[in-house]
């Protein structure tokens, strides 16, 4: 691709040289700068390649970066990264949630505000309870048998608690040995279910131990390999890019060649056409030649310059007076302006007096 668009700028060039060369205008010098440009833009062309490649690596690395990330966050917390349509559907799941969360949370509120309202409630019962006790121990002070009520709660408290105790001993020590019984057998049932899932695992490890050190033998030769290849890839790369600089340096100097040969022939048929028209007897030829024609123009320009100093000489003479006359000129211009200022101020000054001009005077009438 990159030669081809070489070849297209070089057609380019040639176009344009030989346009110029019909057109009889020197072309060495802007031929350099084609040529320089070419090179310019095959330079840019190799960067931009470069940088492409680099890119497409760079492309690639992020690719497995990304992949191992994701291989990561699923055996974190063995779930896969959503996309696309999962993730909307994920979205819409939460959002569902969402307003599930609000509803419990609002019943949540109602209960908080229940049981303040409960709290309130004990509180006031307790705070009664306390207004009773305190009665019933002054009416036990009077009757002369205080802590009477203290001492009956107290034998009724523990009589409950051991009657509680023992009932809890005993369901306890049936609920542990039944327990154990059921461990028993559980891990008699697993130990016999486990049993082959442990000797093929023993296997399995076996030959893991056997794929792993298969598989660093040959990534060792596959690391060689692929050091060889490169080392062998980088210089066939420097051959390459010299072999087409050399390749563009010659097709420039053919071209270059060319060109001048090209201009050499023009140059030569331009002078034997001039020699062949300069010794013709026929004057229509000597007219179309260019010593002719370089004669002519002499002349007319020799013609255009004795006028052209004739006129200079004119303006020479004629410039002092003109000098003095734009300066008269300029004094009326100034003059005038006087004159109607003054007039109209006069105008202005009515109401003073009035102002007649008789015989070339002004008289002012208060």
């Amino acid at each position: 691709m990159q030669s081809l668009k070489i070849n297209e700028i070089n057609t380019q060039i040639n176009q344009l040289i030989e346009k110029k060369m019909m057109r009889n205008e020197p072309i060495e010098g802007k031929l350099s700068l084609y040529r320089q440009q070419a090179s310019i833009i095959s330079r840019k062309k190799e960067a931009k390649a470069e940088e492409l490649q680099e890119a497409k690596e760079k492309l690639a690395s992020l690719e497995r970066e990304v992949s191992v990330k994701t291989n990561q966050t699923r055996e974190f917390d063995g779930t896969e990264v959503l996309k696309g349509d999962e993730f909307k559907r994920y979205v819409s799941k939460l959002r569902s949630k969402s307003t599930v969360f609000k509803k419990k949370h609002q019943i949540i509120a109602e209960f908080k505000a229940e049981f303040g309202l409960l709290q309130r409630t004990e509180e006031l019962l307790k705070q009664r309870h306390e207004n009773i006790q305190h009665q019933l121990r002054t009416i036990e002070e009077k009757k002369g048998i205080s802590g009477y009520s203290y001492t009956q709660e107290e034998l009724e408290r523990v009589s409950a608690l051991k009657s509680e105790v023992d009932e809890m001993k005993g369901r306890t020590l049936d609920d542990m040995s039944e327990m154990v019984k059921k461990l028993n057998s559980l891990v008699s049932e697993k130990k016999s279910a486990l049993a082959p899932v442990i000797k093929e695992l023993r296997q399995l490890r076996q030959k893991c131990q056997e794929l792993t050190q298969e598989c660093d033998e040959k990534k060792s030769q596959y690391d060689s390999c692929a050091a060889g290849l490169e080392s062998n890839r980088s210089k066939l790369e420097q051959e390459v890019r010299g072999l087409r600089e050399e390749c563009l340096q010659e097709e420039s100097r053919y071209h270059y060649t060319n060109c001048m040969i090209k201009n050499l022939e023009v140059q030569l048929r331009r002078a034997t056409d001039e020699m062949k028209a300069y010794v013709s007897s026929d004057q229509q030829e000597k007219r179309k030649a260019i010593r002719q024609q370089y004669t002519k123009n002499i002349a007319e320009q020799e013609n255009l310059g004795k006028k052209l100093r004739e006129k200079q000489k004119a303006v020479r003479e004629s410039h002092g007076p003109n000098m003095k006359q734009a300066k008269m000129w300029r004094d009326f211009e100034q003059l005038m302006e006087c004159k109607k200022q003054c007039f109209l101020k006069q105008q202005s000054q009515t109401s003073i007096g009035q102002v007649i001009q008789e015989g070339g005077e002004d008289r002012l009438i208060l």
